[in-house]
């Protein structure tokens, strides 16, 4: 299987204006595509901005609503499967959602976040119920998260079992957490035999400093890719021959004794 060029664009674009981050995507995916990627991976909230405070319930739309279908057709102009985070209006609630749509912009995937952080989250969303959501490109299975999720090893051992080979975090990571990015992604991805991309947002937006240093880390725990602060579009390869070697290597999915585990469910 040849590697799935990965995209992952960290900005905070345009807080309260969707269309305005439409456009931000639209470049960021012509971008991409000439440098050869298969999927582009934004932030959390990229379609309107995480500090929008009640703007989350006004913005909030359908997945399949007009952003969506916006996002679906810039994917198959450009040619690229697209991951973005957006809140998701669904049957009288509003979830914190990503969804992933295919080159062709076919939806793939839409998954609802389910470990909500802090007051405004939880005053803002109601969460998923679906712990693994799962999509083929290629021949790779690529799972989604967002932010807090990859936080409990319990969820990112649940994709591992499940065949993810490509874990996608859209993130809203703020300071001081740096270390999440910077070390706990790493050995995620080393522990469950995968590869991550965390997508974070960049710089103040209302009361939050998001702190970048979106990576993308491989089932080897190195990081294959590391951003900065501000924004960025980086570009780095998933690679199913290192999977294949690193899972023989390092057995843990294989070496487990679910027996000695059952105290934890």
């Amino acid at each position: 299987m040849p590697p799935l060029r990965t995209a992952l664009l960290q900005n905070s674009g345009h807080p309260g204006d969707p269309a305005g981050n439409l456009k931000v995507l639209d470049e960021a995916a012509a971008r991409a595509a000439a440098d050869g990627a298969g999927l582009l991976v934004t932030a959390e909230m990229f379609l309107t901005g995480y500090a929008i405070g009640g703007g989350v319930r006004e913005l909030a739309e359908p997945a399949d609503g007009p952003s969506g279908r916006a996002v679906a057709e810039i994917a198959a102009t450009h040619g690229l499967a697209i991951l973005y985070g957006y809140p998701e209006r669904h049957a009288g609630a509003v979830h914190n959602s990503a969804r992933l749509v295919g080159a062709d912009g076919t939806e793939l995937a839409n998954y609802r976040k389910t470990h909500l952080y802090g007051c405004f989250e939880r005053e803002s969303f109601t969460p998923g119920e679906v712990p693994v959501v799962q999509a083929t490109i290629g021949e790779l299975t690529v799972g989604i998260l967002v932010c807090y999720d990859v936080e409990f090893p319990e969820n990112v051992r649940a994709h591992a079992l499940a065949g993810t080979d490509l874990l996608v975090v859209p993130t809203a990571q703020m300071h001081p957490f740096e270390f999440v990015a910077e070390s706990l992604i790493p050995v995620r991805a080393f522990e469950s035999q995968m590869y991550i991309a965390y997508v974070n947002r960049s710089g103040p937006e209302g009361e939050f400093d998001f702190v970048g240093l979106s990576c993308l880390a491989g089932p080897d725990g190195a990081t294959c890719l590391r951003a900065g602060r501000g924004e960025e579009l980086l570009l780095g390869d998933v690679d199913p021959k290192l999977l294949t070697t690193s899972r023989r290597i390092n057995p843990y999915l294989r070496d487990r004794r679910p027996g000695l585990y059952t105290s934890l469910s």
